[in-house]
């Protein structure tokens, strides 16, 4: 039987991986027409679709960025707790 704990997890943790790839291409969007807008002397249409991508992504990407960074802090945690039950030394963090 697998741990709940683990499986929500991993759950999360995949989500996490659509909604960055989802803001992070929102952003490339926006990159990209801000580029096609300056060689064509900034056209509505486009400025309306960079300012668009730009905002998906402002909303978008602070979510999973933080649980990203909350995944990785448990994992951490979970990998600690379990060399301090085992008798040894927790891994040193990096630098």
């Amino acid at each position: 039987m697998t741990d709940p704990v683990v499986e929500r997890r991993a759950r999360i943790a995949r989500w996490v991986k659509l909604a960055k790839r989802v803001g992070y291409g929102c952003l490339l969007v926006a990159i990209v027409a801000f580029g096609v807008a300056a060689v064509a002397g900034f056209p509505s249409a486009v400025v309306a679709v960079t300012v668009v991508a730009l905002v998906a992504a402002c909303i978008v990407l602070p979510v999973p960025i933080v649980l990203g960074y909350g995944l990785r802090a448990a994992e951490r945690e979970d990998r600690e707790a379990a060399a301090r039950r085992a008798g040894g030394e927790p891994p040193t963090p990096r630098q």
